[in-house]
This record gives C-alpha cells, sequence and structure tokens, in this order.
C-alpha cells in the first residue's frame, strides 16, 4: 500500500470552553489535490496548523509520508511545504533575500538556490524591483505569492496551503493554478484550504468540509458531482443558510 501523503488520526485542538477541532480523522492519498471547505470559524486553519507543527493539538497525530510531525519534525517539515493563515515573514528581507535564507535552511547550494529563487519569482511575476523590495512594503497579495514561492522552493512532496489566492490578483492566480496543478501531475500532493466552491470545484480531485470542527464530508470530486454541484453538496453538508435579508435589512429597500 501506498503511504499517505497526510495521515490525521484523532486530532482535537480546544481553546478554553471551545472545541476548535474535534476528533478529526482525514488520509490525504499521495498524488490528489484536496480542497477543505467549512464555513468561517469551522477550524479550517486550526486544523491545518495542528497538522503542520504550528499548534500543538491536544489529543491526535499526524504524519507525513509516514513521519510524525512532532516526534519527527525536521523529517516530515522537509517533505512539505507550508503556506499557513497569517503568515508571518521577515519583514527586513526582500524577496529574494528570503528565499535565498529558506532554500539553504533547507540545506539547497547557493547555486541551486538562485536557479529556483529565478523560476519562482519569474513565474510568480515577483521579479525585477519587486524581488529587491522589502517584504515589509509587500502587498497582501504579494505576501501571498512570496508565501507560496517559500513553500516550493525546497522541491517538497506535499503542500498545505491555507487560502492561497486571497488578495491575489486574476493573472497570478492563474499562474498558481498552473503550478499547483503541474505541481499534482509531477506526483505532488496538495491540501488547499478555500471559501471559493468554484475554485475547489475546478482545482480539486478531493473535497474535506469541515463543520464546527468536525468532519462532515470527505468524498472524490467525481462522487460529489454525481450528486449536484458543489454548492448543494456544501449546503446539504455544512446546512442551509438562515434567510433574514427580507425582514433585517428591510431599511435598504
Amino acid at each position: 500500500m501506498t503511504t499517505p501523503a497526510l495521515s490525521i488520526r484523532g486530532v482535537r485542538r480546544t481553546f478554553g470552553a471551545k472545541v476548535a477541532v474535534d476528533d478529526v480523522d482525514l488520509t490525504i492519498d499521495a498524488g490528489t489535490f484536496t480542497g477543505l471547505l467549512g464555513p468561517n470559524g469551522a477550524g479550517k486553519s486550526t486544523l491545518i496548523a495542528c497538522t503542520v507543527g504550528l499548534d500543538r493539538p491536544d489529543a491526535g497525530t499526524a504524519e507525513v509520508f509516514g513521519r510524525d510531525v512532532w516526534d519527527e519534525p525536521d523529517e516530515a517539515r522537509r517533505l512539505m511545504g507550508v503556506l499557513p493563515d497569517n503568515l508571518a515573514l521577515p519583514e527586513y528581507l526582500s524577496g529574494r533575500e528570503l528565499l535565498g535564507h529558506w532554500g539553504r535552511l533547507h540545506g539547497l547550494d547557493a547555486a541551486e538556490v538562485d536557479s529556483r529563487a529565478d523560476s519562482l519569482l519569474r513565474v510568480l511575476e515577483l521579479d525585477g524591483s519587486a524581488e529587491r523590495t522589502l517584504v515589509l512594503d509587500y502587498s497582501t497579495g504579494m505576501r501571498k505569492k512570496i508565501g507560496i514561492a517559500v513553500a516550493l522552493i525546497h522541491r517538497p512532496r506535499l503542500l498545505v496551503l491555507d487560502e492561497p489566492f486571497e488578495a491575489v490578483d486574476p493573472l497570478s492566480a492563474i499562474a498558481i493554478r498552473r503550478i499547483l496543478q503541474s505541481f499534482v501531475a509531477s506526483g505532488g500532493s496538495v491540501v488547499m484550504s478555500s471559501h471559493s466552491m468554484l475554485l475547489v470545484e475546478s482545482l480539486c480531485d478531493v473535497v474535506s468540509i469541515l463543520v464546527s470542527g468536525q468532519l462532515v464530508l470527505d468524498e472524490p470530486m467525481a462522487q460529489i458531482r454525481q450528486r449536484g454541484t458543489l454548492e448543494e453538496v456544501f449546503i446539504e453538508a455544512a446546512g442551509q443558510p438562515q434567510d433574514h435579508t427580507h425582514d433585517e435589512l428591510s431599511w435598504l429597500a
């Protein structure tokens, strides 16, 4: 049997009385593109943080290609690239300096780091003056793009991305889509959280839905399409939104 790209078992995370992630079990097969959906506050970002080693869960385990994220952190992190929520970056490095620093942390020699940085900066339209600009002065979309470059430069086998398209301009979004599709086509695995069902429906071959910290659906996209649109299946899994518009906002009419 092929080792899963990511195996999450019994992950639970609480903040005081609030249960953010409630005993989640999830397996991400190698070579798949999984979309993680859920309402605001469903626990997506918390689950990602617990999965990649940024936040220790109260219970449960996460393994990247069989490497325990907490017991074997160095080995696990070499295998994955991460774009977390509210990404904190060294503010007083330029984009190129940041990629160079990160590549060397992963043991790449200077020539290889420069070559990979050249490619990433060019494809993500961060070359030229942008690559010399301090991260401090990057827009939100530029920070997302350099964060994706950081996640990719060491050539991981698994990408875990939290809202990678947020605030990204349309042309850069097309470039990122092509990067991710090529990554999966070459054998990589992607887990991506998003609030865009159209994006998930067009890119992903598996969809997982979290509601109130619980995994309520984990199905191949092909199976979902047999039941309806992704939006219809999402509403079925997450619950119909309440419609108070007519009564509560009647003053707008």
